[in-house]
């Protein structure tokens, strides 16, 4: 058992992972930035370390100042959370050769999948298809735009590392093609330290559906079942749901299939802890592999819901080099889950970050409900990170009964302050498709023009 962890994030994962150590008698250890000092996962962690200033570039994403942290406080493993250094494999493995455990999939195994491009390749190899694009990196201009052509507009153009939805752009013609495809290797450089991108063709009123997987250090790999991930702004989710709707009323074979696809990939990369397998299905219920994601994931709490397993105790067990004492056959989904994320953002001005001081901070309850957040009255929202404030989750016996409890959940919500996405949240709970389960991921930008002329006409 390990005896002390360092937790390498902030903001509510910090506080989920702090939890879960603090149920398996493990003691913590919290770094923070300046710009975190008051944050609650520096009061909940048994000790607290500053390792910076506010922008993460100094704080977060420095590996030398948290090995130093780990050193001095003598800690057995680091939690990375999600973002940040969660996915680069030579924090992985400069934690390996301090002898420090890293909670996630080996850097071998992190390295195989860290390129997008040649995750694509290897997820060819284990017989699951990707999207048609470019096979590899696209180094030039000419060359993107020959790809393009080639398997026709719309097309993505995506950086192969990081995530987010940064680096990436859609591309309709030629010139939204030379435009994006500079613009998206900018941003990656700048987010990611690579510029590389690849070409993948856009697959037109999809669901974005992605698969929980769990594997363990002797081989045994399982999955928990599919989230439904296509309500997106800007390529970042805001609404998750567990069953997905397209699959349980319209392709329920797909689950079988696509769960046996997850597995196979993790297997061809010897992938260990938790991570999650991302398709695209089409409306004919064609799917395509996207990418895996080597980290715990924001939208984790409703797989737990409908599964009754801790994911986070599980990471840290199989960190332990504990088994997994649980078999594909006795995963059970039972009910249905929900996850909103309330970000500090103006949902009405383009999704506008809004920094500040929380005034007023009531969260809501109840049965099958459930917030995950580092939020409180009098919190200051630091503008260098993600908007993120909080994650509503409600549970219910069928989707009918978890939309209810969120409707009536975001109601009681109150955040006052900053702006917040909760009433946008709302109108989607109200959403007539929404509510009968026929969405894309273009639902985002069709609600809210449809939300924004509404706005207007009230204020008229």
């Amino acid at each position: 058992m390990f005896e002390k962890i360092l937790v390498a994030n902030r903001g509510e994962i910090a506080v989920r992972i702090i939890r879960a150590c603090k149920e398996l008698n493990i003691r913590t250890v919290a770094v923070y930035s300046d710009a975190d000092a008051n944050s609650m996962h520096t009061q909940m962690a048994d000790e607290a370390i500053c390792i910076g200033k506010g922008s993460s570039t100094d704080s977060y994403l420095k590996i030398d100042r948290l090995i130093s942290a780990a050193e001095i406080t003598d800690v057995d493993a680091i939690h990375p959370g999600y973002g940040f250094l969660a996915e680069k494999p030579e924090f992985a493995e400069i934690c390996e050769s301090c002898n420090i455990r890293f909670i996630g999939p080996s850097s071998r195994a992190m390295s195989a999948l860290q390129d997008k491009a040649v995750s694509r390749a290897l997820a060819k190899k284990a017989g699951v298809q990707p999207p048609p694009g470019s096979e590899g990196i696209v180094e030039t201009e000419d060359e993107a735009l020959a790809t393009a052509r080639n398997v026709g507009y719309p097309v993505m153009i995506k950086a192969v590392a990081g995530g987010g939805g940064k680096g990436m752009r859609m591309a309709h013609n030629d010139i939204s093609l030379r435009k994006g495809f500079h613009a998206a290797k900018n941003e990656a450089e700048k987010s990611f330290g690579h510029p590389g991108v690849y070409i993948e063709k856009f697959i037109e009123n999809s669901h974005h559906i992605e698969f929980q997987i769990l594997g363990d250090n002797k081989g045994n790999i399982i999955h928990l079942g599919e989230r439904d991930c296509s309500i997106q702004r800007r390529n970042q989710k805001v609404v998750e749901e567990t069953p997905s709707p397209l699959i349980e009323h319209k392709f329920k074979d797909l689950r079988k299939k696509m769960g046996k696809a997850a597995v196979r990939i993790a297997e061809a990369a010897n992938y260990t802890s938790a991570g999650t397998v991302e398709f695209i299905v089409d409306e004919r219920g064609n799917f395509y592999f996207l990418e895996v994601n080597k980290r715990i994931q924001v939208e984790h709490p409703i797989t737990e819901e409908v599964t009754g397993i801790d994911l986070v105790q599980l990471q840290i067990m199989i960190a332990m080099g504990e088994p997994l004492r649980i078999s594909q056959s006795s995963v059970q989904i039972k009910g249905h889950a929900i996850e909103c994320r309330v970000n500090a953002e103006n949902p009405f001005d383009d999704f506008k970050p809004s920094p500040g001081r929380i005034e007023m901070y009531y969260a809501p309850g109840g049965p099958g409900v459930r917030v995950d957040s580092h939020a409180y009255a009098g919190y200051l929202i630091p503008p260098y990170y993600d908007s993120m404030i909080a994650k509503l989750i409600t549970f219910g016996k069928d989707r009918t009964q978890a939309m209810d409890k969120m409707s009536r959940a975001l109601s009681e919500y109150l955040i006052t302050g900053v702006k917040t996405t909760i009433p946008f949240e709302q109108a989607i709970m109200q959403d007539p498709n929404f509510r009968r389960g026929v969405y894309s991921t273009t639902f985002v930008d069709q609600l809210l023009g449809s939300a924004r002329r509404e706005l207007i006409e009230e204020r008229a």
